[in-house]
């Protein structure tokens, strides 16, 4: 399925996503949760998913409209994806745009982290994001629509201390965009990743509250080093997913996109 030319289509076409329906992981807050509100926004209906379900629901609430919908899933679980990849089809219309938005990020060291740990976050960050990749496309493919997968890596990852873990599921994450975006091009399906720098989030204030480090001072640090002057927030990511999920990026896949305010420590690819 060869990719339409928009070249004819008005900037306000381009961008919208009326008619379409995206799933998003991790979405009851931060990242998750601002993707949902722009596409929603741009005119799509959303499922909005989380591991806590309770959560999702107050997001989606809160929202206000009722293009948004809550579901609770695990991400590391086959059959709970499958649910959340059928739940979209039969109550929200179809799967148009699929988020693998849910991760994970603790800080340890190589020699602090036992084997659950690592198991927990590759599970959760490269095993999650395949999983509802392979779920989202299978569907997508038996609809003949084509689609946007659009995953979440991190600017940081490369050169990053510690954290050896969360490196190797996020550079996984970037092999696996590049690798389903060739197969699945000829179905008419892009996938791209999106790469940010620090994100201030409900979630790293959490990780700072849990490891005892100073995420006031890493902000500050951040505006320091960054070209941009400032570490970033949910919606700096969200606009650029809807870009990518949008016709505005209909001839982009397979490539990571960086959201990351000139971050030095992203490295090179």
């Amino acid at each position: 399925m060869a990719i339409a030319d928009m070249s004819d289509r008005t900037i306000e076409e381009l961008v919208s996503l009326g008619g379409r329906t995206a799933v998003v992981t991790g979405a009851g807050r931060g990242i998750g949760y601002a993707i949902a509100r722009r596409f929603i926004e741009a005119g799509a209906r959303v499922v909005i998913a989380d591991v806590d379900r309770e959560r999702a629901s107050e997001a989606a609430e809160s929202l206000g409209t009722e293009r948004a919908l809550a579901a609770g899933v695990d991400v590391t679980d086959r059959r709970s994806i499958a649910a959340l990849a059928d739940l979209a089809l039969t109550e929200a219309g179809g799967i148009d745009i699929w988020v693998n938005n849910a991760g994970v990020y603790p800080d340890d060291a190589l020699f602090d982290i036992d084997d659950d740990q690592w198991d927990c976050v590759l599970d959760v960050n490269l095993r999650g994001t395949y999983l509802g990749a392979r779920e989202a496309a299978t569907r997508m493919m038996a609809r003949r629509t084509g689609g946007v997968i659009i995953n979440i890596s991190t600017a940081p990852a490369y050169v990053r201390e510690g954290a050896p873990h969360y490196v190797a599921s996020k550079l996984g994450v970037v092999a696996l965009t590049r690798r389903m975006a060739a197969e699945l091009g000829v179905h008419g399906i892009r996938v791209l990743a999106l790469a940010p720098t620090v994100i201030l989030t409900p979630g790293m204030e959490e990780s700072a509250a849990e490891g005892g480090w100073d995420l006031d001072g890493l902000a500050e640090q951040m505006s320091r080093e960054l070209p941009l002057g400032r570490a970033g927030v949910p919606d700096d990511v969200a606009r650029v997913a809807l870009f990518c999920a949008s016709d505005l990026a209909s001839f982009m896949t397979g490539c990571e996109v960086r959201v990351d305010a000139g971050d030095k420590h992203g490295g090179q690819t």
